[in-house]
């Protein structure tokens, strides 16, 4: 059984910031790429960011320049700093890993039940 908890949503005025933490859990034989994802009211769910388990990353181009995704391979975590924040970045963010659980087992993505990210104006 794998876990992803999210964790640092919350309410900021725009031009603020925040960290997003996920951390994954449970059977965990390789963790592969892992992802933000972000869904507001009404739109359907987008990818904000990437990253592969090299550290290669990839951004949508309505946050380049503002976040910065990382992670720790030996913590299976995935963090996504949000600097500027605008009204538009309002949405819940969800945190998606494509692991495999064992050798015999082929990958799958996963994801967490997301944080509420609010950005006043």
């Amino acid at each position: 059984q794998v876990q992803l908890v999210e964790s640092g949503g919350g309410l900021v005025q725009a031009g603020g910031s925040l960290r997003l933490s996920c951390r994954t859990s449970g059977n965990l034989f390789l963790v592969n790429d892992m992802a933000w994802y972000r869904q507001a009211a009404g739109k359907q769910r987008e990818l904000v960011t990437s990253i592969t388990r090299g550290g290669g990353e990839n951004y949508a181009d309505s946050v380049k320049g503002r976040f910065t995704v990382s992670r720790d391979n030996a913590k299976n975590t995935v963090y996504l700093q949000m600097n500027s924040l605008k009204p538009e970045d309002t949405a819940v963010y969800y945190c998606n890993a494509n692991i495999m659980t064992s050798i015999a087992v082929m990958a799958k993505d996963y994801w967490g039940q997301g944080t509420q990210v609010f950005v006043s104006s």
